[in-house]
């Protein structure tokens, strides 16, 4: 050691003239010493010496040149170099005299050797003495065996398993702590609302330090984790970091997210990487992107790429393709080959079309397959299959079971059931979940629920306007809005009560416009009695026309008021047809007045 030092201070060792050595050089430089110190060390018989320059050769991948300084460390009681040793002659292909040495390393009290020993006990099959091993690294602190151990009870099912999965993820085991999220993930499924978000939060954390160390699933899950939580913008950069990793999913959801923002460009990119990679989600992106653009056949060749990457939805996509080719043949075979791999839409899908081929034999079983398994529009379409047959107890079965999930048609169609076995409360509940999903009918009949439950109110004068508007009105009103007629003519009455006439002719007149004769019939009492009766006649003929009979009858008197007798008459006569009762038995006096008028 001391003539190397003596070298450098003569002088010898020189740099070029005017050039300084980079830092990388003196590392170099640095380690160089530090062998050639060790080397002489080692000669001159110190065992620690001989250990340590053997671990360098080692890592260095000089197996040859790291064995003789490892057996002599060995051979001097080094328990390290004993582990070096093992790890040297298995990687060169002596495993059970490996075995020995790490033995003797891990009776010395080395906890890597205790790994090491354990990890081979288990390739052999040897349970217990892997486990033994195993736990006395874990055990001495030592990451790697408590993982490994953790990995051997969580094979067996032992509970102490997430004990060792935990005290490897504290010790920094990036994938301990990856696998230590998962398993409260999946914890957090079957808890109550509670302990669920405890079990989640916790394993957000897990999934962060596993992440923050390079770990790509981790950092997928994370990602995942902030995007149903809103954070899209960390989401993003979660997904980025995994996705230039080289983890395809974590490229394909990179590319919804940013479809979301609008970025179908960047997301097209990043479905294409990960599809080219295998991913069948990110290929069945593609194949909607291009199908949304006309591009059918480059949709076509994404979509059986995505089944060729054994995603099912490729083949649902396909026939969904077909189908809207009006390749009804090739839909109806991509179709059954995704319901045969227990698609369940595609099961839906299939049934829909037999259906519309009237093969109603062959697809009820469909419908029930893909209702079994989950599918909400499926139950609702076995329920609409049942009630065409008259069948109402099985098609309320599985309106019921439709409208559990929350299938707003099926809800609409429980709560008329339910109207119509005079189950109030139950019909209310379900008119209001149909309503509030948005469905126009069921916001209409649960208006009129409420309705038929008010106490009658006070008259208002004509003219005067009265704010207050009661629940049943607001779902008129929300029924209205949506377009529904029978809802729009409602509303109209409901503020031509509180005298508020512009409101109810807005409304009469959205109505009539849309084809309600109600609507017509209504607006043209509203235009007469604000004195336009030659305006109200107009829409009083609109609404006899669709079969409206006071309309009628309204005509037969404005024509008799203006000495259009023959034109009375025929209103009369259509007012007696269309009824009702009441109409027809006022009509018939006028027509025969009529007649008399004419014939004197």
């Amino acid at each position: 050691m001391g003539d190397k030092a003596t070298l450098f201070e003569s002088g010898r060792f020189v740099t070029p003239s005017g050039e300084e050595p980079s830092r990388d050089e003196m590392t170099d430089m640095g380690d160089a010493t530090e062998e050639v110190r060790l080397g002489l060390a080692a000669q001159s018989g110190d065992a620690e010496a001989a250990s340590v320059l053997g671990a360098i050769l080692l890592r260095r991948g000089d197996l040859d040149g790291a064995e003789p300084h490892l057996r002599a460390a060995t051979a001097a009681g080094d328990r390290a170099a004993a582990n070096n040793l093992g790890v040297l002659l298995h990687q060169r292909g002596y495993p059970e005299e490996a075995a020995g040495w790490w033995r003797i390393a891990a009776v010395a009290g080395s906890a890597a050797a205790g790994h090491a020993l354990g990890r081979y006990h288990r390739e052999r099959g040897d349970e217990p003495a892997a486990e033994y091993w195993l736990r006395q690294s874990a055990e001495q602190g030592h990451a790697l065996g408590a993982y490994a151990l953790a990995d051997l009870l969580e094979h067996r099912g032992d509970v102490g398993a997430e004990h060792w999965m935990r005290a490897a993820a504290e010790r920094g085991h990036r994938e301990a702590a990856y696998r230590l999220a998962r398993g409260l993930d999946r914890t957090a499924g079957r808890e109550e609302e509670g302990a669920a978000d405890n079990a989640v939060a916790e394993a957000e954390q897990w999934y962060r330090q596993a992440a923050a160390r390079g770990h790509r699933r981790a950092a997928l899950h994370l990602g995942a984790i902030l995007e149903r939580r809103g954070e899209l913008k960390e989401a993003g950069r979660w997904y980025l970091t995994s996705a230039k990793d080289g983890e395809p999913r974590a490229a394909c959801a990179l590319g919804f997210l940013l479809r979301d923002a609008g970025d179908t460009e960047s997301a097209a990119v990043w479905w294409l990487r990960a599809a080219q990679e295998g991913d069948g989600n990110a290929a069945n992106a593609l194949g909607a992107l291009h199908a949304e653009r006309g591009e059918t056949q480059t949709a076509e060749r994404w979509y059986r790429a995505a089944l060729d990457a054994g995603d099912d939805n490729g083949a649902y996509n396909l026939g969904l393709l077909c189908a809207e080719q009006g390749r009804t043949a090739q839909a109806e075979q991509w179709y059954r080959r995704a319901a045969y791999a227990g698609h369940r839409e595609a099961a839906n899908a299939l049934a829909i079309l037999l259906l519309q081929g009237s093969d109603t034999t062959g697809a009820e079983p469909w419908f029930s397959k893909a209702a079994e398994a989950g599918s909400v529009d499926a139950a609702f379409n076995l329920g609409i299959l049942y009630a065409g047959r008259g069948e109402e107890t099985m098609a309320l079965r599985w309106y019921e079971r439709a409208a559990a999930a929350g299938h707003t048609e099926a809800a609409l169609q429980v709560g008329i059931a339910r109207l119509r076995e005079g189950e109030e409360q139950q019909a209310e509940r379900h008119l209001r979940c149909a309503a509030g999903g948005g469905s126009a009918e069921a916001a209409y009949r649960l208006a009129t629920l409420l309705d038929a439950r008010r106490p009658p109110e006070p008259a208002h004068e004509l003219g005067e306007i009265v704010h207050e508007k009661t629940e049943c009105e607001e779902w008129y009103e929300r029924a209205a809005t949506q377009g529904h007629r029978r809802a729009q003519v409602r509303v109209g009455m409901l503020a031509a009560a509180r005298g508020d006439v512009v409101e109810a002719a807005r409304w009469y007149r959205a109505a009539a416009e849309a084809g309600s004769r109600n609507g017509a019939f209504n607006l043209g009492l509203l235009l007469a009695r604000e004195g336009s009766e030659p305006e109200a006649a107009v829409w009083w003929t609109r609404a006899a026309d669709a079969g409206h009979g006071r309309a009628a009858l309204r005509l037969a008197l404005v024509y008799a008021r203006r000495g259009e007798l023959a034109e009375g008459q025929r209103w009369a006569d259509r007012a007696v047809e269309l009824g009702p009762a009441e109409v027809s038995e006022r009509a018939g006096r006028l027509r025969d007045a009529l007649r008399e008028e004419l014939s004197a």
